[in-house]
């Protein structure tokens, strides 16, 4: 089994470290690639070729924008060509259902076809002022922030890093990509899409680690900026590094989101909507509805019908298409059933779920049934802390001031839904719950023109959209003095 090498300066290289790391599939515990792993001296290499692609050769960030959008619509075409590739690569990798994956690629294709778009789009502003300097035409432009440090989770490995690198690239900038080490192998493949697309050399490198890697790239003066999907306390860790030369810094970190029902909702289109909100990806996405606030005198009813609908979930290898699959570690998966355990503990009262999934080949992987805990109260671990697997805690208000207060009884502030068939509760309570996606009688649609990130805990900036472009760009003001001379007044 040849391991998978990183890519600097427009080669693939086994680095220097010399050290090997398998690369698991959670279907299984079956070792199904191996990888490099980037030394510190690699690390700086590639920030060294994305630096002197950046700031020498310049072949990337001066390309005009009609070329460099052309290059980007041959790596989704790429893409396109090695879909069916890149869909079952995340499926064995992550672990994630087949169809889910699928949706994940078409994504990432779409997501590289809109920032082609955008970039090609005019922005800035012109302005003609007279501020008692004289006549002046002022006006702003938009560039590219410089070297780009990227670090991608492993619950979408190759949407994540496209949402980070489409808009990156797009802007003009030069990247280094650091995917998890639980699930590299889609990146990996990317890679290979943007060398045959025509990338210049030092314009996207690949890095592949662990937290040391992380950390240099948090530290090191010669990234202009850092950007980050994971847990909040890497997060709070990278903020730090980056705090040496003031980076800047997008970070979208972990969720604990709030689920609101309200007695008038259709209580089975909700159900429905609570099970895509927790269980969609075994329950490991940061916006998770991993907490339902459910009106007192429906909640039993609501909670009868969740539970059914969890008990007929399907759960096997995720290139049969269940409903769901694997956890993505056996540590992950000890971590979710620790949780379990801890919500027993604390007195909720465990509806359905609660226990590993062995069945046939199953046994052999890391398979947790999804899990209802009622009865919860705020104090309680299920409640206040991240769990990121297929376990949702249910708990009960009599009031709409109540629901808000309970919604934002959390220091993350992520995402959100609201269930009710009133309009003004809907809206009132949105613009009430602290976070940064919210939905209505709906969770989880996601949409690559929309912009994504949180409030609190929850993170620093966005992804997607035009703000997603915004964050990769630093905006310039330039002023030209119209009048003759200078004003006189201010020297004497």
């Amino acid at each position: 089994m040849v391991a998978k090498e990183m890519y600097i300066g427009g080669k693939w290289t086994e680095g220097t470290s010399g050290k090997i790391f398998p690369v698991v599939s959670p279907i299984d515990g079956q070792v199904i690639a191996k990888m490099h792993v980037s030394s510190l001296e690699d690390t700086k290499a590639a920030v060294a070729a994305a630096k002197k692609s950046f700031y020498e050769t310049r072949d990337w960030r001066d390309m005009d924008s009609q070329t460099r959008a052309d290059v980007l619509l041959t790596v989704a075409d790429l893409m396109d060509a090695r879909r069916a590739d890149l869909l079952m690569t995340d499926t064995v990798d992550n672990g994630k259902p087949l169809r889910e994956a699928e949706g994940d690629v078409d994504d990432a294709i779409h997501c590289f076809r809109y920032y082609a778009g955008l970039i090609k789009a005019p922005y800035g502003g012109v302005y003609d002022v007279n501020a008692g300097f004289g006549k002046m035409h002022s006006y702003t432009v938009h560039e590219p922030v410089g070297v780009c440090a990227e670090i991608t989770p492993w619950n979408y490995p190759l949407l994540m890093g496209v949402w980070k690198m489409a808009p990156s690239l797009a802007a003009g900038n030069s990247i280094v990509m650091k995917p998890s080490s639980k699930a590299p192998l889609s990146t990996i493949k990317l890679f290979e899409i943007f060398e045959k697309a025509g990338i210049p050399a030092g314009a996207a490198n690949l890095v592949l680690g662990g937290g040391e890697v992380g950390a240099f790239l948090g530290e090191s003066p010669d990234v202009d900026m850092l950007t980050f999907t994971g847990s909040t306390k890497v997060g709070q860790s990278l903020m730090r590094s980056a705090a040496v030369n003031v980076k800047k810094l997008g970070l979208e970190l972990g969720g604990k989101s709030p689920n609101v029902i309200f007695a008038d909702a259709d209580l089975d289109a909700a159900a429905e909507w609570a099970m895509i909100g927790i269980f969609f990806n075994q329950g490991e996405v940061c916006s998770a509805g991993s907490r339902i606030i459910i009106e007192e005198s429906v909640k039993d009813a609501f909670v009868g019908k969740l539970a059914r609908k969890a008990n007929a979930i399907t759960i096997g290898d995720p290139r049969e298409n269940p409903d769901m699959g694997p956890l993505i570690s056996e540590e992950d998966m000890e971590k979710v059933l620790g949780y379990i355990e801890s919500g027993k503990a604390e007195g909720a009262r465990l509806v359905c779920g609660g226990t590993r999934y062995t069945e046939g080949e199953c046994g052999k992987g890391y398979y947790v049934r999804p899990t209802i805990f009622d009865n919860c109260t705020r104090d309680m671990r299920i409640v206040r802390e991240e769990i990121f697997g297929p376990v949702v805690t249910v708990q009960t208000f009599k009031t709409e001031n109540e629901a808000i207060a309970m919604a934002n009884d959390t220091p993350y502030g992520l995402a959100g839904g609201v269930f009710t068939k009133s309009l003004g509760t809907a809206m009132h309570v949105v613009r009430e719950i602290r976070a940064g996606i919210t939905w209505i009688n709906c969770y989880n649609p996601t949409f690559n023109e929309a912009p994504w990130g949180g409030y609190k805990m929850s993170g620093i900036g966005r992804d997607l959209g035009i703000q997603g472009l915004y964050e990769y760009q630093e905006e310039k003001q330039i002023n030209i003095n119209l009048s003759e001379g200078a004003p006189g007044w201010y020297i004497h």
